[in-house]
Formats: C-alpha cells, sequence, structure tokens
C-alpha cells in the first residue's frame, strides 16, 4: 500500500469523524465512546499496513 493511500485514508477518516461528531446529535460520552473506538481501529490498521501487527493470526486464536 503506498504511502499516498494511507494519508487519504487517515485524512477520509477524520475528516468523517468530525463531521459525524459536528453534526450528529448524541451525549457526549457516546461521542468519547466512538471517537476511541475509532483511533483504535485506526491504531491497528497502521501498525498492520506497516507490519507491525500480523491480523491474520487472529483467526488462530481459541477459546475454551
Amino acid at each position: 500500500m503506498s504511502l499516498i493511500t494511507i494519508v487519504l485514508v487517515l485524512i477520509v477518516v477524520g475528516v468523517l469523524l468530525a463531521l459525524i461528531n459536528r453534526y450528529i446529535p448524541m451525549a457526549g460520552s457516546i461521542k468519547t465512546i466512538l471517537n476511541v473506538v475509532v483511533i483504535l481501529c485506526v491504531i491497528v490498521w497502521l501498525l498492520s499496513v506497516f507490519g507491525l501487527v500480523n491480523l491474520g493470526s487472529l483467526g488462530n486464536v481459541k477459546l475454551k
């Protein structure tokens, strides 16, 4: 994945999150949870893009 694609995805996600926060009325706690979840997903995605986390290995996790 090219650096331009990564930057464009980050810009789109940031603009969408800002628009949701500004124009969709919701409680402050829900906005905080939404922001944290989106930021954590973006961080995990970036780590996987740069090869620091292997998300393919998550399918091998077995719960007893």
